[in-house]
């Protein structure tokens, strides 16, 4: 009879310690960011929140990039961030393959694309950048990128792209004078360096556009949706959390749904990354 217990008491020690390392695995959840800004520039605005969120919900979430926009959108084909911080063309794209839904937006925003100049460029029409070399993050990078060179096309403007991996690089280059202009968007136009703000202008901008999504795998479930969601909206509720928000140039997170960005696949663009990858 001592022996049945015992070994009764052992199995349920060894499905107890099973249940709970698996657990633990399931509530560790990665939450990647698009790479607009240097890794260690993102980590610093971005790990308190993810601090904030696995406070609020109990879950470890990790904070994640990636060296490059391309990589990061390599890593959203294949499912590899369990949450995701992606543009808008990012969220169409990857929504339908493999699969991401959305979760939250910033509220009550706008997206809009720049082309920034020197600030002592003497360019003052988009016309001056014909036959010229421009900077931008990534070839679908959606505001800073995608649309800027669609309305230089549709102007008759002929340039060169360069893409330079960050929207901090393309800031750079053209405050150093190696790109006469680049392509970026306000957000992180004022969250750049204020040393290279200052040697730049902005020479013209997008029209708005639904801002970008944060979306969740499809393999994460409604419970687990509804904890991150709440623990994002909470996030105007108190002064210690906003001040994590205005390190982003954020005020509040709000709810957003799939067809949030019908105003995106409205534009029809043509298709620039593999979802398959």
């Amino acid at each position: 009879m001592r022996c049945i217990c015992k070994t009764t008491i052992n199995l349920i020690i060894l499905i107890f310690s099973y249940n709970f390392n698996a657990n633990s695995f399931a509530e560790t959840l990665t939450f990647g960011i698009v790479p607009q800004q240097s890794a260690k520039k993102l980590a610093v605005l971005w790990t308190p929140i993810m601090k904030h969120i696995s406070q609020e919900t109990g879950y470890t979430v990790r904070f994640s990039t990636a060296k490059d926009i391309p990589t990061f959108e390599k890593r959203c084909a294949e499912g590899a961030y369990d949450i995701a911080y992606m543009n808008p063309y990012h969220y169409v794209v990857f929504g339908d393959q493999p699969g991401y839904r959305a979760l939250a937006k910033q509220k009550d925003k706008k997206i809009k694309g720049i082309i920034v100049i020197a600030k002592d460029s003497n360019i003052s029409e988009l016309a001056q950048l014909t036959g010229k070399t421009l900077a931008f993050p990534a070839p679908a990078a959606f505001a800073a990128s995608i649309i800027p060179r669609a309305e230089l096309a549709k102007a008759g403007v002929e340039f060169t792209p360069k893409y330079v991996s960050s929207h901090d690089s393309v800031y750079l280059n053209v405050a150093k004078g190696f790109m006469v202009a680049g392509g970026g968007v306000m957000r992180t136009f004022n969250n750049t360096n204020p040393e290279v703000k200052s040697n730049l202008k902005i020479l013209w901008n997008t029209q708005p556009y639904t801002p970008h999504a944060i979306a969740t795998h499809d393999r994460i479930s409604e419970t687990v949706r509804k904890k991150l969601l709440n623990a994002l909206l909470s996030m105007s509720d108190s002064e210690s959390s906003r001040e994590l928000l205005k390190g982003i140039h954020f005020k509040a997170f709000e709810k957003a749904q799939h067809n949030d960005w019908d105003d995106v696949r409205a534009l029809n663009i043509q298709p620039m990354i593999n979802p398959l990858l």
